[in-house]
Parts: structure tokens; sequence; C-alpha cells
């Protein structure tokens, strides 16, 4: 009778942990969007914002995981004299996210007032912080790209042009901080498996 009684209550333990699961696991799915059907228009705003968040992630996820005793490192062996550092790398990107971001309600003398700021920063946190704040500005730039908007000319270019072109630069900048880090032992996140 017992071992009646110990094998009912093992098989329903065991049932309410694949209900568990289950649950858990159509919880999460629940969880992620839905993508959208083929032929499903998706705004610009949709579209780019979806990049640049990936994008993002990789080039603050590199900034972040380059020690900062290496943060004014710059390569010596071969042609690159005059070469930024890594940390000009990153404030450069931070900066000149507001020329590309910065849309109409900014100025040539606001953008080059925030360029100039940034480039005094020196401690890895101060850096790191300016360079969200610019991809928050990118994020919001993004944000007001619409269907009708998107390909109408500005001073600078057109919205999607600006952004495109935006994106493009940080992730050229991205490339070459990528060897940086390398040269300094880091892998960079995105190259350790698990995206």
């Amino acid at each position: 009778m017992r071992l009646l009684s110990r094998a009912l209550a093992l098989r329903l333990v065991g049932c309410c942990l694949m209900a568990t699961a289950s649950t858990c696991a159509f919880s999460q799915m629940a969880a992620t969007p839905a993508k959208p059907a083929i032929g499903t228009k998706v705004s610009p705003a949709q579209t780019y914002d979806k990049l640049l968040s990936g994008m993002e992630k990789e080039f603050v996820d590199l900034a972040e995981a380059m020690p900062e005793a290496q943060y004014n490192f710059a390569p010596t062996a071969g042609e690159f004299k005059g070469a930024r550092t890594f940390a000009q790398q990153v404030k450069h990107v931070a900066g000149s996210n507001y020329y590309f971001f910065g849309g109409t309600g900014m100025s040539e003398a606001d953008e080059k007032a925030k360029e100039d700021a940034i480039d005094k920063l020196t401690s890895k946190a101060d850096i790191i912080k300016a360079l969200k704040e610019s991809f928050a500005l990118a994020h919001t730039f993004i944000g007001g790209m619409t269907a009708d908007n998107a390909f109408e000319m500005t001073t600078a270019g057109t919205r999607a042009g600006m952004a495109a072109f935006g994106m493009s630069h940080f992730m050229d900048h991205y490339g070459q901080m990528v060897e940086y880090a390398r040269m300094n032992g880091v892998v960079p996140p995105a190259s350790r498996g698990g995206m």
C-alpha cells in the first residue's frame, strides 16, 4: 500500500511540475511580441527603432566591457599615427549622435556645445553616461519618424537618411573599437555567444 501511495505521490508531483513548466513557457512566449504578418505595413519609427536598439546594445555593451585602464588605448603598431583612443572613439560617437539625431530642434551652436562638453569628459562612467544620453536622443528622434515625414527634406537631409547615416557611422566606430578591445584581451560581448 505504501509503494502505491509513493508511486501516486510521485506521479502527482510530476504532473504538477509539467503543468508549472508549460505555464512558465507559455507566459514567456506571451511576453514576446508577435512578428507582424508578411505584407503588414510597419512604421518607419518601429523599423528604425528596432535597428537602433540592437546596434546600440552592441555598442554600449562593448564600451562598458573595456576596462577603464584601457580607455586611453590606441594602436601604435602599423599606420595608426593620430588614431583616436578607445575613449575618444566613444566620445566621438556620443557627440556625433547629436548631429545625426538632433533634428531640427538643435542648432549648430547647441550641437557644438554638446560635442565640446563630451570631449572634455575623462572618466569611463561619465563617458558612458554621455553615450547613453546621446542614444536616448536618437530614440526620441526616430520615435518621431512617420511615413509622412521620414523622407521629407530637412536642413541636414531626410530624417530616414540621417538615421541610417547615424547608425552606420557609429557601427563603423564599433568595428574599430572591437579591434581595440581584442588587442587588450577583451572579447566583445556580442561575440561571446547567446545573441
